[in-house]
């Protein structure tokens, strides 16, 4: 994996200076969970799931449709970067440590970053959690503790953004799991160009604070709790927000 990455030696990290990372393409990552420094990562290579190629496959589509989650938004933020620190999905050791979980909690609270469950009753099964900044959201960590759970969390998560405007879903990095469900990598320069169109203004320069920003809640009827879409129809509208079956 070929990448561009600076060390930083100190324990706690200003949710403004991750902002300002994201907002230039880098994000910050750690050695293992406990430990004490992180590296900042720029890959050469990046992954992106274009918001119209998500693959919804006809037994994804089965399990979207169906009661077997309840999927909801930041209900429990907390538990879900926590369950993701000790299994990260395609990962045999965490990225996460202190001090990426504290500067994340802090960005929730901030209104940036945000989480989407899924429930197998009151069991979370599984989800993901990423930063919402403008028009972009950077997806950090998906797992799941039950088949399809994180699956049916991205699939929520795509529909949120292409109906709440935003225009860049950065993976970060490829898996086979990604891949699998549409996500490509792109050079360096064509992600900074996509990037600016979702920060930025007419001519493409990145902003900070964004002119522009999506709006992740756009499928939730006033007085839903805690983002949660549930009932038919409202499985159906995101099923149809995601397209074509393969």
């Amino acid at each position: 994996m070929t990448m561009v990455q600076r060390r930083s030696p100190p324990k706690e990290l200003d949710p403004a200076l991750v902002l300002r990372a994201y907002a230039m393409g880098v994000f910050p990552m750690a050695d293992a969970r406990d430990a004490g420094s992180v590296y900042w990562v720029e890959p050469k290579l990046r992954g992106v799931l274009p918001l119209d190629g998500f693959h919804l496959s006809r037994s994804l589509r089965k399990v979207v449709l169906s009661d077997r989650f309840t999927v909801t938004v930041d209900r429990d933020f907390e538990a879900m970067i926590q369950l993701c620190a000790e299994s990260a999905q395609d990962r045999p050791e965490t990225w996460i440590n202190g001090a990426i979980e504290r500067a994340f909690v802090e960005l929730h609270h901030l209104g940036y970053a945000h989480s989407i469950e899924c429930w197998e009753g009151d069991r979370l099964a599984g989800g993901l959690y990423g930063l919402a900044l403008g028009r972009a959201f950077f997806g950090e960590s998906m797992v799941t503790r039950v088949r399809d759970a994180s699956k049916v969390a991205l699939a929520h998560l795509v529909a949120r953004l292409q109906a709440g405007g935003f225009r860049l879903l950065d993976c970060q990095f490829i898996t086979d799991h990604l891949a699998s469900l549409g996500a490509i990598e792109i050079p360096r320069d064509d992600y900074v160009a996509l990037l600016g169109a979702a920060l930025g203004d007419s001519t493409g320069a990145v902003s900070l604070p964004p002119s522009a920003s999506g709006d992740l809640f756009a499928l939730d009827a006033p007085g839903d709790d805690a983002g949660t879409v549930s009932g038919p129809l409202s499985r159906k509208v995101i099923a149809q927000l995601l397209g074509h079956t393969s």
